[in-house]
């Protein structure tokens, strides 16, 4: 397996000088090392990914009505998470081969796909705790609110919101070739004009800040604001059943703080960083973007289960859909 392609880091073909003239290339062969021995989690993910939606998937459709508000949203969500993680073996191939094997419209597409997922999947768990949040705490005005027709509205806007966050790799994901004849499928190094309208550098500061703040920060603090909003219902209340849902809001948001933020924190100091920065802080970034990016993915592999299988509900159709396959189990 080659590893002196600087892929691996998905940026690093920023730290590459285009400009003609001998020039230092910090080529990060170590912490591109780490990509490619962690990029078989990709795999494993997926194939994760691909179990546990399946589960919710087969199970809304067999014992679920998809009139409800909840299940439309959780629909969506699978969705999208399946979206996403179908992106990741296209990563993973391309993390161990040390080069992209397919064609240009594929980088495109797969970029795109990355994104979309991405995006759409943290808007999805946003929105379900929020709805969660509307049933706990404003019962009686929720019952009118949450129709079937508000949920429909709802999922439009994020797959609305969602494509038009996906026109950043729409414009900037491309297949480069470098002087091995290997090829890279990464976004527009910063210092490469793609036309006379686009500032390369410009966009990709804006939309790293703009992640951070609607895909990382906002959802946040509105999933942290509702599990405080529920949890003061629920034990003023003191209805024990609902004590359930407080649990599970609970492990949403430590699940969700524990795998996002150190990658979003890497993330902005790895674009916050000069040109000038030594290759040794480089690598040291690299190593700990790596490590951080998986983390943050094993978010989408969990949360469906959280939403789905901690009710009791979903706990019993599993059982049932256990003893109609598997009939010794009874």
């Amino acid at each position: 397996m080659n590893t002196t392609t600087p892929f691996y880091d998905l940026y690093s073909l920023d730290t590459i000088d285009y400009n003609p003239g001998p020039v230092p290339v910090c080529e990060r062969k170590d912490d591109n090392y780490l990509g490619a021995q962690l990029s078989v989690f990709y795999f494993i993910m997926f194939v994760l990914s691909l179990v546990g939606n399946g589960l919710v998937l087969v199970i809304i459709y067999r014992f679920e009505k998809l009139t409800t508000v909840t299940n439309i949203f959780l629909l969506n969500l699978v969705v999208s998470d399946l979206i996403f993680m179908c992106s990741l073996p296209f990563w993973g191939i391309y993390q161990q081969l040390s080069t992209w094997i397919f064609s240009t419209s594929m980088c495109k597409i797969v970029g795109s796909a990355y994104f979309l997922g991405f995006y759409s999947s943290i808007l999805f768990l946003t929105l379900l705790t929020f709805d969660q949040h509307l049933a706990v705490v404003y019962s009686l005005v929720a019952s009118r609110l949450r129709r079937q027709n508000y949920a429909i509205a709802c999922c439009t806007g994020v797959w609305l919101l969602s494509c038009l966050a996906c026109i950043k790799p729409i414009i900037l994901y491309n297949v480069f070739t470098d002087f091995n004849n290997k090829q890279f499928c990464e976004e527009y190094p910063s210092n490469i004009v793609v036309n006379t309208f686009i500032n390369v550098s410009v966009l990709k500061a804006f939309w790293t800040y703009l992640q951070l703040f609607f895909f990382f920060l906002f959802p946040l603090a509105v999933i942290v604001y509702c599990y405080i909003r529920v949890t003061i219902t629920v034990v003023s209340s003191r209805i024990s059943a609902k004590f359930r849902t407080v649990r599970m809001i609970f492990a949403i948001v430590l699940l969700f703080f524990v795998c996002w933020t150190p990658y979003n924190v890497v993330l902005l100091m790895h674009y916050s960083i000069g040109r000038s920065t030594s290759c040794e802080r480089m690598q040291r970034l690299g190593y700990a973007l790596q490590v951080t990016r998986n983390i943050a993915y094993l978010y989408f592999c969990i949360s469906p289960i959280l939403y789905s299988f901690v009710g009791k509900r979903f706990q019993n159709h599993l059982r049932q859909l256990l003893v109609k396959s598997l009939p010794c189990l009874k």
